[in-house]
């Protein structure tokens, strides 16, 4: 296909791309007008229109406001296959499998820590694993405890002293996608993932001190325990070397799978399976693996974030009062039942750099948030914001439950690279009031605010068209990055 994608405005804040060639549906992509002029710089709805040719799609194939180019979905790409004759894709889910966010609210203030905010960010720099290879000492597993991890997610964590049962009231799936089997993971992904738990890794994973800087929706707020001026913690990262491998394997086996079952690719990076074959239930398997690994990695980490706190401040966890909000996937497919057509259908539901997003009274978010819907953590760039919205009846409907994740890259790491090069990005955060600490001055050039889009401006986007609500901005005072 071409490049140039044909658009056509139905909204402010939807642009639908018209059926042409062998797309078995439309696309619709989430983006005011600025936002999709700038989209249309890159291939990414080219991808979406790609998405669109496979089988057994339902609905449209979809894009969040944060979308740019990927491999093979865009990231910030949404799509649902049915159970019977469609398929499942790699390209679909990612490399970081499960790369996803946790947030922390605590009963501290601002003004209190903003003191202490450089001790605490050393601290949490030391106690942390951050970059590439990294990895903790004292945190090594044995080949059982590994396969333990990878069928217990966040509840191995859990029952290891690693945080409280109330945390994974808080988790998405509780912490553990069930469906995993050890046995469809190579021994290559073991040896790479048995030393990386509670490990940041790199790019644009972070830890994130900050504080509530404005409240949209007080209701909301006060059951998610948030006020203004309140200290919070984002905690982004993901499967580490283990989840990208199982992805490199599994994409070698469905190459091979798309042409056995004489699957017409648009793209090859869209190799895929029968969601009814041998190989579709392999990768699964594995990628809930993999998923698991990353509900676990957070986990502990956000169990060391805490014990850095009473370190740094000499307070009990009583009185820090570090509870856990909630913890979302971003890269991930589920198997789902939604409404579709008035009838309800099971469905292989993709969302790859995308959140979900269910709506009050769903069955599948915590009993305490049955009022409010799903929370949705959207996390900006380390100089800037990021934000709480919670899910909706209208996401439910138009993206099988389903929006942004993120600010979303506008321009590669070489790009950023090259903007910074000379400039003193540490001091230009210090001198904002955010301390940042990476494991090399590289990965902090790599993620300066200009290389994403203004997450205020992706985020008015789902707002604006339903897919999410807001319910309170976040500003960081201190980042450790990868």
């Amino acid at each position: 296909m071409s490049v140039d994608i044909e658009t056509k405005k139905l909204d402010d804040f939807r642009w639908v791309i018209p059926k042409i060639g062998k797309m078995r549906t439309e696309g619709l992509v989430y983006a005011d007008e600025a936002m999709l002029a700038a989209i249309k710089k890159d291939a990414s709805l080219e991808q979406v229109a790609n998405v669109a040719c496979l089988p057994g799609i339902v609905g449209r194939s979809m894009a969040m406001p944060d979308i740019h180019w990927g491999y093979g979905f865009p990231i910030g790409g949404v799509a649902a296959f049915d159970m019977d004759d469609g398929i499942v894709s790699p390209g679909g889910v990612g490399y970081d499998i499960n790369c996803g966010v946790r947030l922390l609210r605590s009963d501290l203030d601002a003004a209190d820590i903003r003191g202490q905010i450089p001790a605490l960010v050393n601290a949490l720099f030391r106690n942390i694993p951050c970059g590439v290879g990294s990895r903790r000492k004292d945190l090594k597993l044995s080949a059982q405890q590994m396969r333990d991890v990878l069928v217990k997610g966040a509840k191995w964590a859990v029952s290891r002293g690693y945080g409280s049962t109330e945390d994974l009231e808080h988790i998405e799936d509780g912490g553990c996608i069930a469906g995993a089997d050890p046995d469809n993971v190579s021994d290559r992904a073991y040896k790479r993932g048995k030393d990386q738990i509670a490990t940041l890794g790199s790019g644009n994973h972070f830890v994130e001190v900050g504080y509530v800087e404005e409240v949209y929706d007080e209701a909301a707020a006060r059951i998610l325990s948030l006020h203004k001026d309140q200290v919070t913690v984002i905690v982004h990262t993901g499967s580490r070397g283990f989840g990208h491998q199982v992805c490199d394997d599994y994409i070698k086996l469905l190459l091979s799978a798309s042409a056995k079952y004489k699957i017409d690719l648009p793209d090859k990076q869209l190799c895929c399976a029968p969601l009814s074959s041998k190989e579709s239930r392999q990768y699964l398997s594995a990628m809930a693996c993999a998923a698991n690994f990353a509900f676990c990695n957070r986990q502990v980490i956000a169990h060391w974030v805490r014990e850095t706190f009473q370190e740094i401040f000499r307070m009990g966890p009583k009185d820090l009062g570090l509870d856990l909000i909630y913890d979302v996937c971003h890269n991930i497919a589920k198997i789902e039942t939604h409404e579709v057509d008035g009838k309800k259908r099971k469905l292989c539901v993709h969302r790859k750099g995308a959140t979900r997003a269910f709506p009050p009274h769903s069955e599948l978010i915590p009993e305490d948030y049955k009022e409010i819907g799903q929370p949705v953590l959207i996390p900006g760039d380390m100089g800037r914001y990021s934000y709480v919205l919670v899910g909706t009846e209208t996401a439910l409907k138009e993206t099988f439950g389903s929006t942004c994740h993120g600010a979303g890259r506008v321009m590669s790491r070489h790009q950023a690279q090259k903007i910074a090069k000379g400039r003193a990005i540490v001091r230009e955060l210090e001198d904002r009031g955010i301390y940042v600490r990476g494991a090399g001055k590289g990965t902090i050039r790599e993620e300066i605010s200009e290389a994403y889009k203004d997450v205020r401006d992706v985020v008015n986007v789902v707002h604006e068209a339903g897919i999410g609500k807001k319910v309170a901005r976040l500003k960081p005072m201190g980042v450790i990055k990868g």
